[in-house]
């Protein structure tokens, strides 16, 4: 077994362990969307109408339309919680051990986004079957051929998270995280309405909404669930990944990054 699949598997398992030993994180994983999905939705469908008519050939409820809006949201907090972490290793000194490793600084950084993501894909697909008991059932080739939306859109918003962590000094720091970037870019995106309803209010806002990479993570999931390949959704989602991820190796290059101005 190579250096590279062991230190894999070796960061995988301590992130697995460390969710496991953090249920709260799960809870919350869960509840927050699911408050969404139950609660809100009753607001947002009084607001917007009925039903919705979305960019594929369907007519479906409101609940059923921000289902993937609410797995990118699980995706979106645990990249953010990725970076959380990194930025508690990081105090700890434990980050300080796991870079100085022989191992490329890429490959231990991207083994690290990896990990988180298998996390968030578990959050996801047990939100699907929660959401399938309250009767929120899509189709079930739709469960299967979402996985690889899963990942690209996880990776995507892991690489933000990893790129945030190399600016955040202090944990304290992340409230303002979590106002500043978490939010703006749910409510800035297709999650819980279709951009068509936000030209409606605001070319602005629409405007904002479409460049919004959330909004493209979204979409592509949207169209996964139903089978679809929204291709222009995974060109935009892929290419914030390269720009996301690169920043992260910048900032993470105590050469040129942010790394070295903390000294």
């Amino acid at each position: 077994m190579s250096a590279y699949l062991i230190s894999l598997l070796a960061i995988l398992e301590r992130e697995t362990l460390r969710f496991i030993g953090q249920r709260g994180r799960f809870v919350a994983a869960l509840v927050r969307p699911l408050v969404w999905l139950l609660v809100f939705a009753a607001g947002f469908r009084a607001a917007l109408g009925l039903s919705i008519t979305p960019p594929y050939e369907t007519y479906i409820t409101y609940e059923v339309y921000i289902v993937p809006g609410l797995c990118g949201m699980i995706q979106l907090f645990n990249g953010m919680q990725t970076s959380l972490s990194l930025v508690y290793d990081r105090e700890m000194g434990s980050m300080r051990l796991l870079l100085s490793s022989p191992l490329p600084r890429w490959w231990l950084l991207l083994s690290k986004l990896m990990a988180g993501v298998a996390i968030s894909i578990f959050q996801v697909y047990a939100f699907l079957a929660i959401a399938a008991v309250f009767g929120i059932v899509l189709p079930w080739e739709g469960y299967l051929l979402v996985l690889p939306a899963l990942v690209i859109s996880g990776l995507t918003l892991g690489a933000l998270g990893l790129a945030l962590s190399s600016i955040i000094r202090q944990l304290e720091n992340f409230a303002g995280v979590m106002n500043f970037v978490i939010f703006p870019m749910f409510f800035l995106s297709s999650a819980l309405y279709p951009l068509w309803r936000m030209a409606e209010s605001s070319e602005l806002l629409h405007d904002i909404c479409a460049v919004n990479p959330f909004t493209h993570a979204v979409e592509l999931i949207r169209f996964a669930l139903y089978a679809q390949v929204n291709f222009m959704a995974l060109f935009w989602t892929a290419l914030a990944l390269a720009v996301f991820m690169a920043l992260a190796l910048w900032g993470y290059d105590p050469a040129r990054g942010f790394m070295r101005r903390k000294g």
